[in-house]
């Protein structure tokens, strides 16, 4: 069974006038009430209060009398103050004593045992509209968990900040990894509920399994417009430009490249100890609760500062090729996760083959239209007909639809 609790259209400007499915609670209440529940959230699960502040829905829900019996932590864990990639233990909140389960490292998916004594899963974490970020892997490992064991699962909304569909579509069983696990592009252009309804209903978990999914809706956005994010959705996601720069800038984590990770301007700034660039430089060091041990620790990278950049949206190329540049194939440290990042294999020979950003992107097209077919089936907030500019090395603009 697959229900869907629709929106209400409105229009707004940065999400003023934005309801997200953890606010609109007299849509859910009713569905978790005298049941034991499970929560799936992390740092950016809040909701507004009438004074304007900002609570965490766990709290919420305990304040209210729900029988929460436990949080399972994603990456970066419940209070989302974990390093990227660090080991997320299991235990006891502090400040609320619910118990904590965590399904990152290890343990990925929730087991049969752990669900035994949850009536309901509910899911609210914020994305940001990329197939490599972990959270949506982790929402097809509980949706799979959920189905197995017979066990309903509620998806709370939010509206995605990086709203386009672009980049390699991952095609390739092989390279399906925790970032990357379903058959979408790099830019899914997807809500994590809309995603829930395609994992389902376009039988890619596992062994068949259907999961028993209800979406909350968020109110008052459609696709297209911008969303604001007041809480960073993880450690080195911190502000709108990072959040913005994303896309583009992690494919570096396979390459001997810095993204920033040891600063203050992650995934805002690109350097390494050989290139030279405009004199801008930085020098990592480790940072409790971003990384503890970045890429070159203590030395000085000489690169290029992108907080400026404002013409950079969705996903583009043109920093790969800029370092590929100076740097060689010898900028693919760690080939095989880049590989996993990109979703294909093919990307980094067409780098290393010198290919132009119009090229390279003429080899998407019949996969981004293929799953634009896909992705028609299951959009529950509209649609718009906007466009995304990029700059080829000629120098030229290239128009392309975002959406068909």
């Amino acid at each position: 069974m697959i229900a869907v609790v629709m929106l209400v259209q409105s229009v707004f400007l940065w999400g003023a006038n934005v309801r997200v499915g953890a606010e609109r609670m007299e849509q859910y209440l009713s569905e978790i009430k005298g049941k034991r529940v499970a929560l799936v959230v992390n740092q950016t699960s809040v909701v507004h209060n009438r004074e304007g502040g900002r609570v965490h829905l766990l709290d919420t829900l305990l304040r209210q009398g729900f029988d929460v019996r436990k949080v399972f932590a994603p990456e970066h864990g419940l209070r989302g103050e974990e390093d990227a990639g660090a080991t997320v233990q299991s235990g006891v909140d502090s400040r609320t004593g619910v118990r904590v389960v965590s399904i990152y490292g290890r343990n990925k998916k929730p087991s049969a045992e752990q669900l035994s004594d949850v009536d309901v899963v509910v899911f609210d974490i914020q994305d940001v509209g990329c197939r490599f970020y972990t959270y949506i892997s982790t929402l097809h490992y509980v949706m799979e968990a959920c189905g197995e064991n017979g066990k309903k699962l509620l998806v709370l909304d939010r509206p995605n900040p990086n709203d386009y569909v672009d980049g390699p579509v991952l095609r390739d069983s092989s390279l399906r990894s925790f970032v990357g696990m379903d058959f979408i592009p790099l830019l899914h252009g997807c809500t994590v509920g809309e995603l829930s309804q395609m994992f389902n209903l376009e039988g890619w978990l596992s062994n068949g399994v259907v999961c028993d999914v209800e979406v909350v809706t968020a109110e008052g956005w459609h696709h297209g417009e911008p969303w604001h994010l007041e809480i960073k959705p993880s450690p080195n996601l911190p502000n709108d430009d990072a959040i913005r720069l994303y896309p583009s800038l992690c494919l570096f984590e396979g390459t001997c490249v810095s993204v920033g990770r040891g600063t203050e301007m992650p995934f805002q700034v690109l350097g390494h100890p050989q290139t030279e660039f405009d004199g801008f430089s930085f020098v990592p060091s480790p940072l409790k609760g971003m990384d503890s041990n970045p890429m070159w620790n203590g030395e000085m990278c000489k690169g290029i500062d992108l907080r400026q950049d404002r013409d950079t949206h969705g996903f583009s190329l043109k920093y790969l090729q800029m370092f590929h540049g100076k740097l060689g194939s010898s900028m693919f440290k760690y080939p095989s996760f880049f590989d996993k990042l990109a979703g294909t294999r093919t990307l980094r020979k067409q780098l290393g083959e010198g290919k132009t950003e119009d090229e390279i992107r003429r080899t998407w097209e019949c996969d981004l239209q293929a799953y634009r077919r896909i992705r028609s089936r299951y959009l529950l907030y509209g649609e718009q007909d906007s466009v995304l500019l990029w700059h080829t090395e000629n120098d030229h603009e290239v128009e392309k639809r975002r959406y068909e």
